[in-house]
């Protein structure tokens, strides 16, 4: 692979359409970034579930702020790499965007997360796996199958991004090939999944392929059927991983499940008492001029973040070549130095012991599980069977744009669970209260 034709600002969708990079007021990767920002999906995500259930007097991370977040960590990994790459492409105008086309990718990597955190992605796959959904088995390909069994969150962003809904515009958002590329962290199709991780649907199939051959991405020769991963996925993984385990860190001490000595212990595992001796000094005395215990974890946290940064990037331009020859296996996160690695190693068993199994989570995770099974039995019955006077009546609920006219099984599933997945936890909650006769409108 070729920065050169990487970076691409062709869009889905306008293929006909020659477009430059001439800063008017916005770049077109900078498009990319405010197309998504103005979105009904970016904006549904601010009450969808990060980990925590979203308590009333404390704030913790839900969809919104955790992407946020991810998006200021990608966009400084993409410039430092843009800074380490100008001397080498001077004459490519788009070297200076990356640290936006990673941004950008980085505020699209949830959009197609369903309600209830990560396991509303469970129920979906358990509702056709084991639930009353497995009737449709024999209806659909093997590949079509697949989709729904092990459904992935990574590959419904890339749908919800690209997929021309019922009246919309052709190419869903019309982004660039390259913000496009640089989301989708397992690039192939669910029939080569090992796990419930797969980069697009049987329905983008040809949208990824199409995009992959017009930017230079080619076959992975370390993987049956995939695709070699743009470059740039990498920084967004990584902008993904740093959040994912650092932030939660400190919602957890925010809610008191974990302590702040524990808290406190943790991040500064991540520093060296040889090598990084004067920031441990800036800490200390920063500590003793702070006395509010929640800006002292927050200090903490941001310096593990800035940490980690910086440890990411150069293990990126460390394996550069292997990364663009498409034979770099691991993530950035799991090459990190060997204190480092041992430390975030820390951090994810006790997160995965005290943090991801606290009450709460399990609880949603339950309740998730419930509402959104009762949701796809009652909708999916519907528009197999759209005769019935009960169903018409329910399928008066599905917005316009998730009906479809092809007729065919795995249309009519798709329409089902992307109107599921687009949901927010409160309303899939209040739908599932009136279709079950738990709540009606106006009667308390």
């Amino acid at each position: 692979m070729n920065w050169n034709q990487l970076l691409s600002v062709k869009r889905l969708g306008m293929e006909e359409w020659i477009g430059t990079n001439k800063i008017e007021d916005r770049s077109q990767f900078q498009r990319d970034y405010d197309r998504i920002v103005f979105s009904s999906p970016f904006r549904r995500m601010q009450n969808k579930t990060q980990i925590f259930p979203l308590p009333e007097h404390i704030f913790v991370h839900n969809r919104l702020t955790h992407t946020l977040e991810v998006a200021s960590v990608g966009r400084s990994l993409g410039n430092i790499l843009a800074e380490k790459l100008a001397t080498e492409f001077p004459d490519n105008p788009f070297i200076t965007e990356i640290g936006t086309i990673v941004s950008t990718a980085c505020l699209a990597h949830d959009l197609g997360n369903p309600p209830f955190g990560h396991s509303g992605e469970s129920a979906i796959s358990d509702f056709f796996t084991n639930g009353s959904g497995k009737e449709f088995q024999q209806k659909l390909t093997e590949g079509e199958w697949k989709d729904f069994t092990l459904f992935d969150g990574n590959a419904n962003a890339f749908r919800v991004l690209t997929n021309q809904f019922n009246g919309k515009r052709p190419g869903g958002f019309a982004l660039t090939y390259s913000t496009l590329a640089s989301i989708v962290k397992y690039p192939y199709e669910s029939g080569y999944a090992e796990k419930p991780k797969f980069g697009f649907f049987q329905s983008e199939k040809n949208d990824y392929e199409k995009i992959a051959s017009e930017i230079g991405i080619e076959a992975n020769p370390l993987k049956s059927g995939g695709f070699c991963r743009h470059p740039l996925v990498y920084l967004v993984e990584a902008a993904d991983d740093i959040c994912y385990q650092i932030m939660d860190l400190e919602d957890a001490y925010k809610l008191g499940i974990l302590s702040y000595d524990q808290v406190y212990s943790l991040f500064l595992a991540f520093y060296n008492s040889e090598t990084d001796a004067k920031q441990l000094v800036s800490i200390d005395k920063t500590m003793k001029r702070v006395t509010d215990r929640n800006e002292q974890i927050g200090y903490l946290r941001a310096g593990v973040i800035g940490k980690l940064i910086h440890a990411a990037m150069a293990v990126f331009t460390d394996n550069l070549d292997e990364i663009m020859q498409g034979r770099f296996t691991k993530s950035l996160m799991d090459r990190l130095p060997e204190s480092q690695a041992a430390a975030m190693k820390v951090v994810k068993d006790i997160s995965y012991k005290q943090v991801y199994a606290y009450r709460s989570v399990v609880e949603i995770e339950i309740a998730g599980y419930k509402i959104i099974g009762t949701i796809l039995q009652e909708f999916a019955g519907a528009v197999m069977n759209p005769t019935g006077t009960y169903n018409k009546k329910l399928l008066s609920l599905l917005p316009d744009q998730y009906k479809t006219e092809s007729g065919s099984v795995y249309s009519n599933l798709q329409s089902v669970v992307d109107f599921v997945s687009g949901m927010t936890d409160v309303f899939a909650l209040d739908l599932y209260r009136k279709i079950t006769g738990i709540s009606l409108p106006g009667i308390r």
